[in-house]
């Protein structure tokens, strides 16, 4: 597979041989590992529609947020191993439950198994688009390898600042990666086209998480959106934070995000122009809309291998 006896799949580029087992700085296995394939509708409007998006969660992630409200298997690796036959068949299932489109969550450790199964599925009959739902943290390169295989790109443009990124996800170089991902992003798939319904066949979404005590990082993410992407592209900007994991003992983290706060996030993209898009409610910041990790819609793993982790319990900021 390529890549992965010596990874640079992301950023980190830590060189470790994932085939024989070794573990990186993400700490995913060569195959991917699955903890829920369901459908979800707790993504934007033009993504999960009437019917759901058809979305299938990830375990492992090569950011460590200390925020994180899917840290169950981002980081504590709850999930079951699949091969490429058995996530292609995933993807056929999703379509077949009625799916608006396949919504990959955190695939980024995994994607010389994602775009053969893309290609398998597609064989198949998958006909709806497929979502890459990522945090950003990406290598143009691996980015590469889904050209004509993504039809949406869903990343999350989390800090501009090097310090917030070191603090809170182990990645001071996070803008300057990000940054050049999404562009690359943009390449493949431009801006967004909506069908009759109001779905998403293809473009770039870019999410942004207001985080308490940030407003001035967030403000800068928007004036970069703003300087480098055409305003056509859609902007999600999102207030749905709650302390979770280790930020319940990490100010200004440990608290909710102020209404304030998001006002003068929001007020800034209207300036911008940055109109195209979503804003959230306040009310979304709250556990109902995390997942339930159950591996629901996860086959026997081909290994025989059964779920690892912390254990089951997961709209999942990356």
């Amino acid at each position: 597979m390529v890549h992965l006896r010596h990874c640079t799949l992301c950023p980190r580029r830590c060189g470790a041989n994932r085939e024989a087992g070794k573990n990186g700085f993400c700490c995913a296995p060569a195959r991917p590992k699955i903890a829920l394939a369901s459908l979800h509708f707790g993504e934007e409007p033009c993504i999960s529609g009437t019917a759901g998006s058809g979305t299938v969660f990830f375990s492992h992630c090569n950011l460590k947020c200390v925020f994180c409200q899917n840290h169950e298997i981002s980081q504590g690796g709850f999930g079951r191993e699949v091969d490429v036959e058995q996530l292609a068949q995933i993807f056929i299932k999703l379509q077949e439950k009625g799916a608006h489109n396949i919504n990959l969550v955190s695939p980024t450790p995994y994607v010389p198994v994602i775009s053969p199964a893309i290609k398998v599925a597609r064989r198949r009959g998958l006909a709806i688009p497929v979502v890459y739902n990522t945090n950003a943290y990406e290598n143009v390169e691996t980015l590469a390898l889904l050209e004509g295989l993504v039809d949406i790109y869903l990343p999350d443009l989390k800090y501009f600042s090097a310090e917030p990124a070191r603090r809170y996800s182990a990645a001071p170089d996070y803008f300057h990666a990000a940054t050049a991902a999404i562009k690359e992003m943009y390449r493949q798939v431009g801006t967004p086209v909506l069908d009759k319904n109001g779905l998403a066949r293809r473009g770039l979404i870019i999410r942004h998480l207001v985080l308490p005590g940030q407003v001035a990082d967030s403000i800068h993410v928007l004036h970069w959106i703003a300087g480098n992407l055409p305003r056509e592209v859609y902007i999600s900007l999102m207030a749905q934070y709650f302390p979770a994991h280790r930020a319940v003992r990490i100010p200004p983290l440990d608290r909710r995000l102020r209404v304030d706060e998001y006002e003068d996030v929001v007020n800034c993209l209207l300036k911008l122009g940055l109109q195209n898009g979503f804003v959230q409610e306040m009310e979304a910041a709250t556990e109902e809309y995390v997942p339930d990790f159950n591996l629901y819609g996860v086959p026997e793993s081909a290994t025989g291998r059964s779920a690892t982790g912390d254990g089951p319990v997961g709209m999942h900021t990356k």
